[in-house]
């Protein structure tokens, strides 16, 4: 059997990308989680890990070596799952993300789209 295990990730403003982070993953608030100094989220079917978010007071300052990738194409790169790429970038905009570049696997095969969250942690939409 596995070991249940968290990620846990810095933030200036915890609610913020909690909040961000649960619209993006369909996730949501920890059930009895209360501190103001942080927040955590979880999977409603607990199947996936949670992720907690801790207030620090130090911005950030290079790039993540560690970071969450969104999976919406599934195995196949082609144009239906180039457009469910594109959707899901275009709503994670819509809460507040940026996005920063498609990257190609080939001359016309969209591989992932690199975006950044609220507080600017990469990420990657494929």
């Amino acid at each position: 059997m596995a070991t249940n295990w968290t990620i846990g990730a810095d933030a200036a403003d915890p609610q913020r990308l909690a909040e961000f982070w649960a619209a993006a993953l369909d996730y949501v608030q920890e059930p009895g989680y209360e501190d103001p100094e942080g927040a955590s989220i979880v999977d409603p079917d607990d199947v996936g890990p949670a992720i907690g978010f801790l207030r620090v007071p130090e911005p950030k300052t290079s790039k993540n070596r560690f970071h969450i990738d969104i999976r919406v194409a599934g195995p196949t790169r082609d144009d239906v799952t180039a457009e469910r790429m594109r959707t899901k970038a275009s709503e994670l905009v819509g809460l507040g993300a940026t996005q920063v570049r498609e990257e190609f696997y080939g001359p016309d095969v969209l591989g992932h789209i690199v975006m950044l969250d609220p507080e600017g942690n990469e990420f990657c939409v494929g």
